[in-house]
């Protein structure tokens, strides 16, 4: 088996050219699991990129294999690393692990007092988050930016976490907190 090699970056907009098919992957790979993630346009991950707030890696000829971005809430004192995706051909490689280092460094640069947290179904995620020092917590302990919450919408689990009056649904929520980590 051959070796791949990736360039893992943040995304600028030069990358614009890939937001359709990744918006596209992560709809389709939340179909495929069965599970919830709330649903991005290309026109918001093109923005996500011009604003430098997103990383992709690529594949040694330049084709697209993954991306992560932020989004900041709570006026930037809360910010959640979310749509990590890999290109179903480049998974088992260990790059959703890689490209979610450097979103988190991205993260912890832009924004070095803010909390980092995500909300994810997927065991591997919850190892990498876990790795990088974020432990789970309730929701209460997330942003209560109504912003934040109105993007859970598009999720298929959006029934089940209004009716637990966002106190809990299928995710597990992660918190990484930079005070205690000093």
């Amino acid at each position: 088996m051959e070796k791949l090699t990736f360039q893992i970056r943040v995304a600028d907009s030069t990358h614009k050219v890939y937001a359709n098919q990744i918006a596209a992957e992560m709809e389709n790979s939340a179909k495929e699991r069965g599970t919830g993630i709330a649903k991005r346009s290309p026109s918001y991950l093109e923005a996500k990129m011009e604003e430098g707030k997103a990383v992709i890696a690529l594949t040694g000829e330049g084709k697209w294999a993954g991306f992560c971005y932020i989004e900041a809430w709570g006026h930037g004192k809360f910010v959640a690393n979310s749509g990590l995706i890999v290109a179903p051909e480049y998974r088992q490689f260990g790059l959703g692990r890689k490209i979610k280092q450097e979103v988190f460094k991205l993260s912890q640069a832009k924004y070095p007092e803010s909390n980092i947290f995500g909300l994810t179904t997927g065991a591997a995620v919850m190892k990498i988050n876990s790795e990088l020092g974020y432990i789970p917590v309730s929701y209460s302990a997330l942003t209560d930016d109504e912003e934040f919450w109105k993007g859970c919408q598009s999720c298929i689990n959006y029934e089940i976490l209004m009716s637990k009056n966002r106190q809990n649904c299928l995710c597990t929520a992660m918190l990484y907190d930079p005070k205690s980590k000093k």
